[in-house]
Parts: C-alpha cells; structure tokens; sequence
C-alpha cells in the first residue's frame, strides 16, 4: 500500500507542473434545486415513525476548461429541512433572531483535473469530488430516495482510458483527519476499479477496495455498536482498528430489449482492539471481531417491449450475508460501505444488510413524458432470532413526469408489512448491527412528492 501511495505522489507532482501553461477558454454554470416532501406514518403507534417534513437541497456549480486539457471544477451545496432556517422565531412577538446554523452551505465539489497527461491516456483529479462506482451499489453520491444529502469524497484519482473499450480508476480518499501522523487516527479509503466496455452496450468490471480504519470512527461509538452487537448490554469506550477489504465483479448491459446486472462481493478482515487492556478478550477468545469473507450478492433483470406504453417488467435479488453472533469467533455482516442503493422506504437508508431481498415490479411509458413504476419486495433476515418465515413486504408505485427537459416532478406511494420477526430484533439495519424499530406498528406507510430542475 505504501508503494501505492507513492505512486500517485508521484504523479500528482509531475502533473503539477503543466498547470502553469494552461490559460482560461471557457466558463460553465450549472446547477440543480430539488424539493421533496416526505410523509412517514405508523399504523397505531404513532410514537414510532410518525414524520412528516420538506426537504430541500440546492446545488451551483461552475467548470472552468483551460488549455492543455486542463480543468477545474466548484461546486456548493445546501442541504436543509423546511423551517430550520426560518429568521423570525418568534412569530408573537416578532422579534428577528439572526443566529442560524454555520454549516449551511458546503462546498461540495472542488477538483482540478489534468487530462490526457502527456497524450499517456491518465487523467488526474484532484480535490473534493463524487465518486460512482458501477451503478452505485457500494460507492455512489448520496441521491436516492428521501434524505438525498449527497456524497463526496477528498481524494486522489488517477485514471486511464484506453479508448472506449477499457478504463480504469485508481483512488485514495481521506474519510476523516485527526491531524496526528500520517495515517494515524484517521479513516482512509483506497481503490483500483477496471471496466471493460469492448463489447457494445455492455460492461464488465472488477475491483478492488481497501477501507481503513485507525480508531477516528470504530474507536468512539462505533465501538459500543459493534460490541452491543455481539454482546447486548455492553456499553463502553474501546480503541480498535478496522482493516476491511473488498473484492468484486459486476456485469451489466442491454441487448435486443433484455437488460441486466450482477455484482457479487467479498470482504475480509477484522476489528482488532489495539489496546493494552485487550477489552475484546472479553467478548472473542483472539481479541478481534472479523469479516470473514462476507458475500454480497445484487441481480436484476428485466425486458423491455416494443409497443406503445414500453412495458418494462423486471426482478431482482439481493443478499447480504456473514453476521455470526458465536461466542468464541463472532463475524460481523457484510458492510454496505458507502452505497447508493435503496431497497426499502422504510427498512434503510444504504445500510441494509444480514439479509435477503427478492422484488419484482413493471416499469410504463403511458406517454414519453410520463413513467409509471409499480414494485413489490420482500425481506428476510440471514440470520434471525426468531422465525425462518419472511420478515416484511414492501409494496410501492411511483412516477416521474419530465414538464420540460429540465424540470421533472415525481410522486410516490409505499406501504410496508412488518412482521414479528424483523420487529423483534432481527438484525437488519446499520450493516447489521441493529434491529428496525417500528415500535407496535406492522403497517407503515409513506406517500411523497417532488420536483426537479436541473440546468
């Protein structure tokens, strides 16, 4: 890893330099402001999911190209919640309060970019910046469904591109920074990912992720989670390191109106405690808690006909597997790391893990500016407490409705079933740690609306 790092130092330098000869040709604006208004209600416990708000998050960007393929890139961001930023408090007696909150805006993005380095094919990026891997399902921005707050990581990428037949990304992204010595306390986020699109409308890929972690995030509460998991009933302050590795394969594409997509993923590693007093002993007999090459497993696939309303009817699979809760050896699930995959409304928000998916649903066109999608899903634990039955069904239509290229509006209903199964400890949320909450209710629902603009 240490060779790794110097590598792209390296790079990052000698690329440095062509910065001074780049002159400004052209400046683009872009931005977006979306708004969505979320209702979550709870069958008759009302204490338990009732919620009800708007959110709202605004985005202005400006790219800036220069010659010699040079680039750069800023963008800002606000991500709020209806009323949080109201200025006059106190509606009574109408007194102004100007104290708000200091995060409001974020810069979001900020990268410069070196491309076609030396006509080699290596692109340099450097800075603040997205990043989505395949379809998302273990790197992606932040977009999906309610909560969309975004996603960007601190980072060196370097990446070739041979053609339009192979790429790859090679990365190093820092998570979080204790100002101490390199690498020491922070949580660090390494990666090579390889496409192959040689083959028309198609892709294949594999990759490689090493997520590192020197007690900034896994040595505070994130300590008492992972123990409370092992062992209900323990609270306190432990120092550890997680080292977890990830390996995968994808395909996806489309031929002839069938399209699909298959990733399936590996991790291994530990949680080691890496202090004198060896609290884990406690709890494990060699002191660590593991990935033990947990599997993840994503298909989906689906048909498109060629008639009028372009019905698009499609099933899929999920599985996320590994959770052991032994004595001597436990192993912790498989660890969603930083996805942009959805399978529930209610049951996650990107953490889903210690279980199975199976959905299955129909996508419509009645109009080309209007596309209707129905979807129907079902849950069940891996490794459950109490029952082999299924845990939850999940039922949701949607629509999007384009008003013009740049403003779309979507709406959407979703009704879950909860049973006594997930509603009694069955690990399933927060990468298994913990078990869903929905208090007295089995039937939740949640109806939203939303619009769009993008320029």
């Amino acid at each position: 890893m240490r060779l790794y790092k110097v590598v792209l130092l390296g790079v990052l330098f000698a690329s440095v330099g062509a910065l001074a000869y780049a002159e400004l040709q052209n400046v683009e604006v872009n931005g977006s402001i979306r708004i969505r208004g979320n209702w979550f209600d709870g069958s008759y416990d009302k204490s338990a999911l009732d919620s009800a708000f708007v959110e709202q998050r605004t985005r202005l960007g400006v790219k800036a190209d220069f010659t010699q393929d040079v680039h750069a890139f800023i963008e800002v961001d606000s991500y709020d919640i209806w009323g949080e930023d109201f200025r006059s408090q106190n509606y009574l007696t109408g007194a102004d309060s100007r104290s708000r909150s200091v995060d409001d805006i974020e810069m979001f993005q900020a990268y410069i970019q070196a491309a076609n380095i030396g006509g080699t094919g290596l692109t340099l990026t450097l800075g603040r910046q997205e990043l989505t891997l395949g379809s998302g399902w273990l790197v992606g921005n932040n977009t999906t469904s309610s909560f969309f707050t975004g996603l960007s990581f601190d980072m060196i990428r370097l990446t070739y591109a041979y053609e339009d037949s192979f790429r790859v990304d090679a990365f190093a992204a820092k998570l979080a920074e204790s100002l101490r010595g390199f690498e020491e306390g922070d949580v660090d986020l390494y990666g090579v990912y390889a496409t192959c699109t040689a083959i028309e409308n198609m892709a294949f890929d594999m990759y490689y992720m090493f997520l590192r972690d020197d007690g900034a995030v896994v040595g505070s509460a994130g300590a008492n989670a992972l123990l409370w998991a092992v062992r209900p009933g323990f609270i306190g302050h432990v120092a550890k390191i997680a080292d977890v590795h990830t390996v995968g394969l994808r395909a996806a594409g489309s031929y002839e109106g069938f399209d699909f997509e298959a990733e399936n993923a590996w991790q291994f590693g530990s949680v080691s405690d890496d202090s004198d007093r060896r609290f884990f002993e406690v709890f494990v007999d060699d002191g660590d808690l593991n990935f033990s090459v947990n599997a993840g497993l994503n298909l989906k696939a689906g048909y498109t006909f060629d008639v009028t309303t372009h019905p698009h009817p499609f099933a899929g699979f999920a599985a996320f597997m590994g959770l052991d809760e032994g004595k001597n050896k436990p192993n912790l699930a498989f660890n969603r790391l930083f996805s942009n995959w959805e399978y529930s409304e209610f049951l996650e928000n990107t953490d889903l893990s210690n279980c199975y998916v199976w959905y299955t649903g129909l996508d419509l066109k009645p109009v080309d500016a209007l596309t209707v999608k129905a979807i129907g899903t079902v849950f069940m634990a891996d490794k459950n407490r109490n029952t082999d039955d299924a845990g939850g069904w999940e039922l949701g239509v949607y629509a999007d409705y384009n008003y013009t290229d740049d403003l779309v509006f979507r709406a959407g209903v979703a009704h879950a079933w909860i049973d006594d199964s997930l509603r009694r400890g069955d690990r399933i949320t927060n990468n298994g740690l913990f078990g869903f909450n929905s208090g007295k209710s089995s039937n939740l629902n949640y109806v939203f609306l939303e619009s769009e603009l993008k320029f």
